[in-house]
């Protein structure tokens, strides 16, 4: 079994989306939504491989027209709504354990629905790994909306602190900053992968980004602002 390779990253892309069709290539700023996880991935210049895992042969040809490697398709039973992507993962991994005699020590979980991840943050959670011999480092960003703000309501309409005995309303500079999972990288030492089924062991860092990077699409209005974003950024670039 070889493992001269360090990191492997991944990008799991089904056909099917019930919150946007099509989504993983419908066109954002010029170019697929996958397209912009391929190209951080790529440009993050420390994966040894980048490989889109998809059960569709449209999805694939595009993931293979901007540069990701797609050397198996996904068994439709993988793509189905109920399945976790961590089986598609785990697929991943084992096919090409058992087809090319490659297994990495880590693996790297980038989703195509987090277009404003950076390649220097895959860069910075990979070497945060490498560096303090870590199982797993997760990306997170700073949570906005605090739970110590938060209401329940009731149906007949009364509202009431959501956090037990929280009378009044803190003061932002006397809460705790906590941190919630942005869903865009997921670094995990192939071994425990494979071995506990998770991308976060009980040994789990946090690599935090901004919440500027941090942008998730699940709606088409998520579609439309990254689009924003993503054309006023390649404006700037050209400045």
């Amino acid at each position: 079994m070889s493992s001269s390779a360090k990191y492997f990253g991944v990008i799991p892309a089904r056909a099917g989306s019930k919150g946007v069709k099509n989504k993983n290539i419908r066109p954002v700023a010029g170019r697929p939504l996958i397209g912009w996880t391929i190209e951080s991935a790529l440009k993050s210049a420390v994966l040894d491989r980048v490989v889109v895992t998809t059960e569709d042969e449209g999805i694939a040809s595009v993931a293979r027209g901007l540069g990701a490697e797609v050397p198996f398709m996904r068994p439709a039973e993988l793509a189905r709504d109920d399945v976790p992507n961590i089986e598609a993962v785990l697929h991943a991994v084992r096919w090409l354990d058992e087809h090319q005699d490659y297994r990495p020590e880590y693996t790297v979980l980038l989703q195509p629905t987090s277009p404003l991840c950076a390649p220097e943050d895959i860069a910075a959670a990979c070497k945060m790994a490498q560096e303090r011999g870590l199982d797993a480092v997760v990306s997170v960003r700073p949570v906005q909306d605090h739970p110590a703000w938060m209401r329940s309501v009731a149906k007949n309409g009364r509202t009431s602190a959501y956090l037990p005995n929280v009378r009044e309303l803190p003061r932002r500079q006397t809460l705790l900053p906590l941190h919630i999972t942005n869903g865009a990288i997921f670094v995990v030492k192939t071994e425990i992968l494979l071995d506990q089924r998770t991308y976060e062991p009980e040994d789990t860092y946090a690599y935090v980004m901004s919440s500027t990077r941090s942008f998730e699409i699940d709606t088409e209005w998520d579609l439309h602002v990254a689009e924003l974003v993503l054309n006023d950024r390649l404006q700037r670039a050209k400045v």
